[in-house]
This record gives structure tokens, C-alpha cells and sequence, in this order.
């Protein structure tokens, strides 16, 4: 029984962890950690493949550059860790706030033909008012003959 009780605890102690939980819901930082192991692992079996290891870190320009690349991904992992995580709820925000003033101007302008006229205006120019004139003449009536009125 004591071994379960402690295995609880664990669980429980993983579960209320933040780190844990930052790490569970993070894709970026799970992308920067994978990165850095990658490369940390790759560095190591450079160093050590027989070759002398400080020889390898001093001369050997890709172990530097996997080096560096492990460095990297751990600093930015670190820097996940220490910003606050409502970054995503903040981009959501913006994002509904867009939705919202959209859906409202397209109401307005359904609704409004004031408003409506003036943003027609504004985008193709005011519309210029014009009388037309027809070039042709207009169509006579035809004399009637006294044939048709004896009829």
C-alpha cells in the first residue's frame, strides 16, 4: 500500500505542477525542448566518436554549429517558461474583437442607406446627375385616311 500512496502523491504532484502543465499545453516550447535535445544529442556524438573532446570542441565547426543550435532552443525554452501563458488568450481577443466590428459594419450598411450612399461615394466617386437627350426624332403618328373612318 505504501508504494501506491506515494505513486498518488506523484501523480498528484505532476498535476498541480505548472511547469508540468505549461509543458502539457505549450507547442512551442515542447518544439524549442525537442530541439534542444536533438541537437544536444547530435552534439554529443560528435564530440565523442574517438577523437579527443576538447580537440573535437575547438576544431570541429559542426559540433560548434549544434552546439550553439542546443544553446539556442534552451534559451528560448526558458524564456516559454518565464512568459505568461494568457499570450494565446490575448490574440484570441483581438481576433473576436475583428469579427465583431466587421459583422457590425456590415449591419449598418445593410441597414442604413445613408450610410450606405456615402461609403459608395467615398470608394467610386459621388454620381454625377445627368438629363438625357434622345438624337432621334420621335415617332409620328401616322394621318388617318378616310377609308378607316368610313369603316
Amino acid at each position: 500500500m505504501a508504494a501506491k500512496e506515494r505513486i498518488s502523491k506523484a501523480g498528484e504532484a505532476l498535476r498541480d505542477n505548472e511547469y508540468i502543465k505549461r509543458l502539457i499545453e505549450d507547442e512551442e516550447l515542447r518544439a524549442n525542448l525537442l530541439s534542444a535535445y536533438g541537437a544536444a544529442r547530435s552534439a554529443y556524438g560528435r564530440a565523442f566518436n574517438g577523437k579527443p573532446a576538447t580537440k573535437a570542441i575547438f576544431e570541429d565547426r559542426k559540433l560548434q554549429r549544434e552546439l550553439r543550435e542546443a544553446a539556442r532552443a534552451l534559451r528560448d525554452a526558458s524564456n516559454a517558461l518565464r512568459e505568461p501563458p494568457s499570450k494565446a488568450r490575448r490574440k484570441a481577443g483581438v481576433g473576436r474583437t475583428l469579427l465583431l466590428l466587421i459583422v457590425g459594419a456590415a449591419l449598418a450598411l445593410a441597414l442604413s442607406e445613408d450610410l450606405r450612399s456615402k461609403v459608395l461615394d467615398l470608394l467610386f466617386g459621388a454620381e454625377e446627375e445627368f438629363d438625357y437627350s434622345s438624337t432621334t426624332m420621335p415617332a409620328q403618328e401616322a394621318p388617318q385616311t378616310a377609308n378607316a373612318s368610313t369603316a
